[in-house]
Parts: structure tokens; sequence; C-alpha cells
């Protein structure tokens, strides 16, 4: 009676597994399993609409150019332009809730977020300069992947991983139990 009721969230996926299974698919670099696991955002962005968390939408984006760049089908330009469209919008969004609050240089924003400077420089090029090389486009996504696992993916497992962990101790310790039975006693 005293204790209150924890809030429940709506989600658009179906549980952790389902949101464990795109994330591992996303990351894999199977093309694959990758537009397989884009499909399942697809989704969940036609359920959730503007509620989906921003760190979703811009890996989908990131690993939609990789994707595409890995079927060889578009030209240096077009990638270019697929992969500068991803990257532009991740340091806006990013940097966006706090440039609410004040204006603030958004090569501080990143520093402050632990985003590599030369990627706000790269954003930079590709809104207002020449367009750079393919070849810097695809390194500024990888470095943006990389740092959406270690900034989003892996924080939401984080709970997950510790459940694991203490489930592991316990099978380890009923396996020792067991051993100790010795097999007269099966």
């Amino acid at each position: 009676r005293g204790r209150p009721k924890p809030q429940q969230t709506v989600v658009a996926w179906r549980g952790r597994a389902e949101w464990d299974q795109v994330m591992v698919g996303l990351y894999c670099g199977d093309s694959r399993l990758q537009q397989d696991a884009l499909d399942r955002v697809t989704a969940w962005k036609s359920r959730y609409g503007p509620k989906m968390p921003l760190a979703v939408d811009s890996t989908a984006e990131l690993v939609r150019c990789k994707v595409l760049d890995s079927t060889g089908r578009l030209k240096s330009h077009e990638l270019i332009l697929s992969y500068g469209m991803a990257l532009v919008r991740f340091v806006n969004l990013i940097t966006e809730r706090k440039q609410k609050t004040a204006t603030i240089p958004l090569r501080q924003l990143a520093r402050e977020v632990d985003i590599p400077v030369w990627v706000v420089d790269l954003r930079h090029e590709l809104t207002h300069g020449k367009l750079p090389r393919l070849a810097l486009c695809r390194k500024g996504c990888d470095v943006v992947l990389d740092w959406l696992r270690k900034m989003y993916w892996n924080r939401q497992l984080g709970t997950n991983l510790c459940e694991e962990d203490e489930d592991e101790e316990e099978e380890q310790e009923e396996m020792e139990a067991n051993a100790e039975l010795g097999s007269d006693a099966w």
C-alpha cells in the first residue's frame, strides 16, 4: 500500500531480446543482418514516431550509409552526401539539447560530450564549405558509430550485463555444488 507502483513506459520494441538483437545487427558488419536491423528500426519509428531515441535514429542512419556504401551502387558524390547528411544530423541532434539553454559553440559542446572536435569540423565543412573526401566521411561515420556504441548502446546494456554476471555466478556455484555431489548422487 505504501509503495507506489513503478511507472511503466511504452516502447516500440517488443522486449529486451528484440532490442539486443537490433543492436547486435546494427553493429555486426554483415550488411544483410544490418539491413534486417534497419528494417526493424524503421518499424519502431512507425510505432514510436518522434519519441524514438535520437541515438537509435542516428545509429540507423549511419549504418544505412555503410550498407549503401557496401553495395557499390552509389557514386562517390552520392555517398558523400548520404554520409554527410547523417553526420550533420548526428552532431545537430546531439548538441541541440544544450543549445536550447544557451548559445554555446559546437566545438565546446562536442568536447563536453566527448565527440572528437574534428567531427564537428567535418560537419561544418559539410554544411558550409566544400564537400570533403569520401574517405573522411567514412572515417567520421566509423568514429561516430563507435561513440554511439560506447555512450548509448553499451550503457543500455549495462543493467542487463550486471544481471547476466549474477546469473553466471549462480550457475557456477550450482555447478560446483553438483560436482561435489559426485556422479553417484545422480
